[in-house]
């Protein structure tokens, strides 16, 4: 275990955001989590997680805190069942790669998150989700550690309270735990879910002739590639915005005023509004300033050219929500976590 001071972590974050943390460290264990935290001279330090870095925009040039990166890693299958496997793996894991290690394995509900950046232990706390899945259809536990008294919890999904993007640990147990494992409830048979955005006309085009976790899984891989850029290539943290909710009645006064407007019913006799479709409406989409500028292919992201800050990015995510509540009466809120 190394404690850097004044480390650099321009190659640690999606968007290329130069910042100093005051403290580095890299724990690939639970037992190195809990020896580090019980030091002394750090007890007193705010502490920061660091993951995959890809749902972050630092805003601040120096960091006055302990910036810990979780690197524990490991997947194995707990236990199965005539229905479903249960997978378990490190929150240092790569999404990803972990989607991949399931689908490789037949292992059936992740194919439609495949290419979401960013760690495992990362998507508990967003309750990722694309293409109509969310990271809570397929969630069972997961393994988190006081910073209190440095003691594992589990939670199960009623404990972690998912909501759109949201969990509890975006909320009241935010900075209270550190995500060290989760737990997935796996299909042992295959339940496809290809009627969200483009799926069936890729599949098409791809020319899959029968249906499979892995078809899907490219599907989606060739679609998010078509429309997101890649991080290693532009500075960016995928999408910047959550797509707003409304009620029907508020939809209904906004289709009769724009009459090509997106949305998508719900449950709850609300609407889903696509942020991306208001965002271009308002002619953001493909705007720069400076190094700091809207995606040309989706609006919902927002992009660092090359030597952004961001300060400058979070002041145009402003002016973006701004515009969209003066046009269309809706309030935006940003998926990405600002520091």
């Amino acid at each position: 275990m190394i404690i850097r001071e004044n480390q650099t972590l321009g190659k640690l974050n999606t968007f290329g955001i130069d910042a100093l943390a005051r403290y580095y460290v890299e724990l690939s264990s639970t037992e190195q989590m809990k020896e580090f935290l019980d030091l002394p001279e750090y007890r007193a330090v705010q502490k920061l997680v660091l993951g995959g870095g890809s749902n972050l925009l630092f805003t601040k040039p120096v960091l006055d805190c302990v910036v810990l990166k979780n690197n524990i890693l490991g997947i194995s299958k707990v236990k199965e069942d005539k229905d479903f496997v249960y997978i378990r793996s490190g929150a240092g894991e790569n999404w990803h790669h972990f989607v991949m290690h399931c689908i490789e394995n037949n292992y059936a509900g992740l194919e439609n998150l495949s290419l979401i950046p960013g760690n495992v232990g990362a998507g508990p706390m967003q309750n990722i989700g694309a293409y109509g899945v969310e990271l809570k259809d397929v969630f069972h536990e997961l393994e988190a550690l006081n910073l209190a008294d440095l003691k594992t919890e589990l939670f199960n999904s009623d404990d972690c309270r998912f909501g759109y993007r949201e969990s509890v640990f975006k909320k009241e147990a935010r900075n209270k735990y550190i995500i060290t494992a989760v737990t997935f409830r796996l299909n042992k048979t295959p339940r496809f879910n290809t009627s969200y955005g483009a799926i069936n006309q890729e599949l098409e085009a791809m020319g899959v002739k029968e249906l499979s976790i892995a078809a899907i899984s490219r599907a989606v891989c060739n679609i998010r590639r078509s429309k997101l850029p890649d991080p290693a290539i532009i500075g960016n943290a995928g999408s910047f915005f959550k797509n707003p909710e409304v009620e029907e009645q508020k939809f209904v006064a906004l289709q009769m005023q724009f009459p090509s407007i997106v949305g998508y019913p719900l449950e709850n006799k609300k609407v889903k509004l696509a942020a991306g479709w208001l965002i271009e409406q308002c002619g953001w989409k493909g705007k720069t300033f400076g190094d700091a500028g809207v995606h040309d292919k989706q609006a919902l992201v927002l992009v660092n050219h090359g030597k952004a800050t961001g300060k400058e990015i979070y002041d145009l995510s402003q002016r973006i929500l701004d515009s969209v509540k003066e046009k269309f009466g809706v309030e935006l809120e940003r998926e990405v976590n600002i520091i």
